[in-house]
């Protein structure tokens, strides 16, 4: 886990400008927007960097946006603090609560903020698992995970593809999920990375094909991870 300690220890400096920095903005401004955030990346760097809203003339964004940018923040510093700890189902729910915490969502009583869902979804018109089935699925899902003794890209992105399915929560979850493969990277030691909003249909499609054709998927993940690794051959100098 050395590129965790890096990240952690430029976290604890407050290092402005280097891969912390560069990994918490790219992460959270990407992963929010596949899922419809207004932010720009010049937006959400701007939160980051001065924790203050100042758009100028620029389009108004919901507060939703902003307070899930913010959020998405604090919940990478808390995947780093407990970066050493296995994966289990309350890490999954404090990274929901976290992200959700303050939002329009958080305020509706179905809703369930770091909870498993109450009310059946689907997803892109695909059924996911029932709430009753939730905690179940989650719980095989983590048996099977943490019973593989090498654990790799392969294993992380199919991981990510059952999580999604299974669908926990009544929203959220692929901000959740990413953020678990992030952190999962960082765990086993295999090069981490960002699905950018550019490649979001290949995203989704990798995910609704992931049963019949996997590398889909996984050729998307590798090549994010092509561009992270020349982050990482650009700031890490031994």
């Amino acid at each position: 886990m050395i590129l965790a300690k890096k990240l952690l220890g430029e976290k604890r400096d407050k290092f402005h400008g280097g891969l912390y920095h560069k990994t918490q903005v790219n992460l959270a401004y990407n992963s929010n927007r596949i899922e419809g955030s207004k932010l720009t990346e010049e937006q959400t760097r701007y939160i980051f960097e001065t924790r203050t809203i100042g758009f100028k003339d620029q389009e108004a964004v919901p507060v939703d946006d902003i307070i899930e940018t913010s959020n998405h923040f604090v919940a990478f510093d808390i995947m780093l603090e407990t970066i050493e700890v296995p994966l289990d189902a309350s890490i999954i729910k404090q990274f929901h609560s976290i992200l959700k915490a303050g939002t329009e969502d958080s305020r509706k009583s179905w809703f369930g903020v770091g909870e498993w869902k109450k009310l059946p979804n689907e997803v892109g018109g695909i059924e996911t698992s029932l709430p009753e089935n939730v905690a179940g699925d989650i719980e095989q899902l983590l048996e099977w995970y943490n019973s593989v003794e090498n654990i790799g890209i392969e294993e992380i992105v199919a991981f990510h593809n059952r999580f999604e399915r299974i669908y926990p929560f009544q929203d959220g979850n692929g901000r959740v999920g990413r953020l678990i493969m992030f952190r999962e990277c960082l765990r086993q030691n295999v090069v981490p990375f960002i699905i950018d909003d550019d490649h979001k249909q290949f995203y989704y499609r990798g995910l609704s094909e992931f049963e019949r054709v996997p590398e889909y998927l996984l050729d998307t993940c590798r090549s994010a991870q092509d561009t992270y690794q020349n982050w990482l051959n650009y700031f890490i100098r031994e």
